[in-house]
């Protein structure tokens, strides 16, 4: 495919001028900045939840009618694009066996783990599957494990918000990971328990960003790079959506640091000028534009055709990469959605490992590193889950 034909599949999506909504054809779908309703954010029945599109016809364009999608039934992504993706049955089955398996794996205090490190990181990936696919905290088939996840990351909240299991290795990285999956949960049900942690939390990352706009691995002031910058800014973005307190300019700040990693290539540095572009920091780099609203910044569509290049080529720390690779190319929509779940779906269904009802995958890539089964699973079975949409952050 060449350039102009790449860029060619991206959409301008333009607004109502009635409502804000962003309008692809007959599809509007509402702003994340909207606060949504709790009758939109509910399904009758009590193991589906809800992605709602607000299909809009009379005086915008003809009738008014809601669908609600269920996780049980055929799956079709058309928020964004002409291009509906459609989860198959065998696909079907491997998300609900990664849920099973991650289930199984869930430790007495509520947590996950790898090799006893990196607890609050492992369970905020965990959750995220479990959220991507319709479950919250007492809803759906896996609601008692979500709720004693959230459980297990409120007790990691210290006093001064910074969120470490009791034991092995933490750092900032994992404490926005934890933080954005409390902020998804709080936002979906608005928890009262939750709120003063994920405040806590929120404020200790808005203490640690240094004059740059950046965030490094300590809880505290220091240099930066594009990593943990990405999943900070990630995690105030999900927390100002669910109604916390966040400056905008602590958010235009991180995103000017973001743009400063830029490379000509299209590519994404690790720190401004240092080093080379990599698929992981591209990835990390769109995704965290696109949650910040910044769906129509210039450097999206050659940081997506950086991606689809180096698609299959993605080096060391695969699994981080596609964390962010697919939520950025499926906020993107249409063809190039498309194409890349395709792709994607494929290789991963391709080395998944099944036994009974679980479903798992060993390997940070096919010929990867083999670690933390947990952690890879939480990702692809949010990657396979996608066209689901149920996580409000990346949602246009």
């Amino acid at each position: 495919m060449g350039r102009a034909d790449f860029l060619s599949s991206f959409e301008t999506r333009p607004k109502c001028s009635l409502c804000g909504f962003n309008v692809k054809g007959n599809v509007l779908r509402k702003s994340i900045s909207h606060e949504q309703s709790q009758s939109e954010r509910k399904l009758a029945g009590s193991t589906a939840r809800a992605t709602v599109l607000l299909l809009l016809s009379g005086a915008l364009l003809g009738s008014t009618s809601v669908r609600h999608a269920n996780a049980q039934d055929a799956i079709k992504s058309d928020a964004f694009g002409a291009s509906a993706v459609t989860i198959s049955n065998d696909q079907k089955s491997a998300i609900k066996g990664g849920l099973k398996y991650l289930a199984s794996m869930q430790q007495p205090n509520g947590g996950w783990s790898a090799s006893g490190n990196h607890q609050a990181a492992i369970t905020g990936y965990a959750l995220i599957a479990f959220l991507a696919t319709g479950n919250l905290p007492g809803e759906g088939e896996h609601g008692a494990v979500v709720q004693r996840g959230v459980d297990f990351l409120l007790s990691c909240v210290r006093p001064d918000g910074y969120i470490a299991a009791p034991i092995g290795q933490s750092n900032m990285y994992n404490h926005g990971v934890a933080t954005l999956a409390l902020a998804e949960v709080y936002g979906h049900g608005r928890d009262v328990k939750i709120r003063p942690s994920l405040e806590r939390a929120v404020k200790l990352i808005l203490k640690c960003q240094n004059a740059e706009g950046g965030w490094r691995y300590a809880p505290r002031v220091g240099d930066a790079d594009v990593s943990v910058t990405v999943i900070q800014l990630s995690a105030l973005r999900a927390a100002k959506n669910a109604g916390m307190d966040v400056p905008q300019n602590t958010i235009d700040l991180a995103v000017k640091y973001i743009n400063s990693c830029l490379h000509p290539s299209g590519g994404f540095l690790y720190q401004p000028n240092k080093g080379g572009p990599g698929f992981a920091r591209t990835a990390a780099a769109i995704y965290s534009l696109q949650v910040c609203g910044l769906y129509d910044d210039k450097s999206i569509p050659p940081a997506a055709e950086y991606l689809e290049k180096n698609l299959g080529k993605e080096g060391p720390h695969a699994t981080y990469g596609h964390f962010y690779a697919g939520p950025a190319i499926y906020m993107i929509g249409g063809q190039v959605w498309s194409r890349w779940y395709a792709k994607v779906s494929t290789e991963l269904m391709g080395r998944k490992r099944t036994e009974g009802e679980r479903t798992w995958w060993e390997r940070d890539s096919k010929n990867g590193e083999s670690a933390m089964p947990v952690y890879y699973t939480s990702v692809n079975t949010t990657l396979l889950a996608l066209p689901m949409g149920y996580m409000p952050l990346y949602q246009r």
